[in-house]
């Protein structure tokens, strides 16, 4: 029998980076309350940091615009779609004039 790996969420990772960052508890100390080990939480750390800097580069984007964003392109899909099916009805019906 396998044993199942631990899922950890990415709102639980973000958590355990801040507080390797703020440097109130040692890694090993958040490790071991975490129960994760402590090169994870170097490397979560450091894409905390790392991605930080992208965040003032390119700008915010709050989560209603990205499903905004999403949305939209969901309807010009459909839109698409439609067009194609319009034509070829209109194909098929000019066949029984």
């Amino acid at each position: 029998m396998t044993k199942r790996r631990r899922s950890i969420s990415s709102a639980v990772k973000a958590k355990i980076a801040i507080a390797a960052v703020k440097e109130e508890k040692t890694v090993r100390e958040l490790a071991t309350q975490y129960q994760v080990h402590s090169t994870q939480i170097h490397t979560w750390k450091k894409k905390l940091l790392d991605g930080a800097a992208e965040l003032f580069e390119r700008g915010y984007v709050s989560n209603r615009e990205q499903e905004f964003k999403k949305r939209e392109a969901e309807f010009f899909e459909e839109i698409g779609r439609s067009k194609m099916e319009l034509e070829w009805l209109k194909k098929k019906a000019a066949q029984f004039e």
